[in-house]
């Protein structure tokens, strides 16, 4: 829209109305950059041609934002595809797995299922990562804020940049008996 300056009769330009970016815009946009800052293994891959996989468990709370966000991207030079995996069971060959909330009670299941895989967990409820998980979403203050679990990230066999460890709160596994 121009609308007409009443000192010099100049057009200006008003912006635009645009809506801030939701919950899980953000998070889907965390989830690739996320990935350009880990470092996976060659045989967290099937093959050189495989396609790197994000995977959501269970009720997928991103709808098309997270196809979105990784439409034409390449990760770790392999092109990102999008997965939905209703069982734990079928979990096999993501590089990513998005635990949502509505499925934090699997947790155990899913850490028991990837033991020994490359795989970045990152879910959303409180607890996850220092429970194993390697990447935990909260909201502080209305703003995507992340924990990393370092311990977690070695078991997966998972460099993650220090500029991202930067970035995060670090907590380490919980203490046995205690989660």
């Amino acid at each position: 829209m121009i609308l007409f300056s009443s000192a010099y009769n100049f057009p200006t330009a008003l912006p635009a109305q645009v809506r801030p970016p939701s919950e899980y815009e953000l998070k889907a946009a965390f989830l690739f950059n996320f990935a350009k800052f880990v470092d996976w293994p060659p045989n967290a891959f099937a093959s050189p041609e495989s396609p790197f996989l994000v995977c959501v468990l269970g009720t997928d709370p991103f709808g098309i934002t997270l196809d979105n966000a990784l439409r034409e991207k390449v990760i770790a030079d392999h092109p990102a595809s999008v997965a939905r995996v209703k069982r734990v069971a079928d979990i096999s060959g993501c590089q990513i797995l998005f635990v949502p909330a509505s499925e934090s009670h699997l947790l155990p299941e899913v850490l028991a299922k990837l033991r020994g895989q490359c795989v970045l967990v990152i879910g959303e409820t409180n607890d996850f990562a220092s429970s194993g998980g390697v990447i935990q979403f909260t909201l502080e203050d209305n703003r995507v804020r992340f924990f990393i679990n370092p311990d977690a990230a070695d078991r997966a066999g998972l460099k993650i940049s220090s500029k991202l460890l930067a970035l995060a709160k670090i907590v380490r596994d919980a203490p046995p008996g205690r989660s």
